[in-house]
């Protein structure tokens, strides 16, 4: 039928993806050196690591070869991504914010560098949520203060990581 008889679509939404992803993506870099010497300070230099491109660090058991330790990483980030991301950030003494997840792997903030892109980290921390994702904070839910907008955006390296899994380097704890 035509005119005021014919039939509405309902409304289409956006076809949901799975694992839900945050929909920030940062352009920010943070230096991978300096992210694995502070690891590698943070493990007392007892963990030798894998590190993503964006930073996401893999805390690797003992005697793998490079080979190995690349592929045992890409099998952690995995399970995170889909399981689910729960984060357990934690701040350090100096300054950084270090986010943990239920496997053994990290994502560190450099606080110098989240003080240098304070704005930015502001304005799009809540497109750090993955999609439908409610977090209940003490302030309330997705309502978060500097700590958690912080964490929030060291989380996205992590989903970041998680979708090209191409780990750059093998860190040992004695280089």
């Amino acid at each position: 039928m035509f005119g005021p008889f014919k039939k509405k679509e309902p409304p289409q939404e956006p076809p949901k993806r799975m694992p839900p992803v945050p929909s920030w993506r940062p352009t920010i870099k943070q230096p991978l050196d300096e992210i694995a010497e502070r690891i590698l300070v943070y493990t007392n230099q007892q963990r030798d690591l894998a590190i993503f491109e964006n930073g996401t660090c893999v805390l690797l058991p003992d005697g793998l070869s490079d080979i190995q330790a690349e592929a045992h990483a890409k099998e952690v980030l995995h399970k995170i991504f889909h399981f689910h991301p729960d984060m357990n950030p934690l701040a350090m003494k100096d300054g950084n914010v270090l986010v943990r997840y239920n496997h053994p792997a990290v994502n560190l903030v450099i606080d110098r560098i989240a003080v240098e892109h304070r704005e930015t980290i502001d304005k799009h921390h809540l497109e750090a949520l993955a999609t439908s994702e409610v977090l209940m904070t003490p302030l309330g839910s997705n309502k978060f203060d500097e700590f958690g907008k912080k964490a929030l955006f060291g989380r996205c390296f992590m989903f970041m990581d998680a979708q090209a899994l191409n780990v750059v380097r093998v860190v040992r704890r004695d280089s």
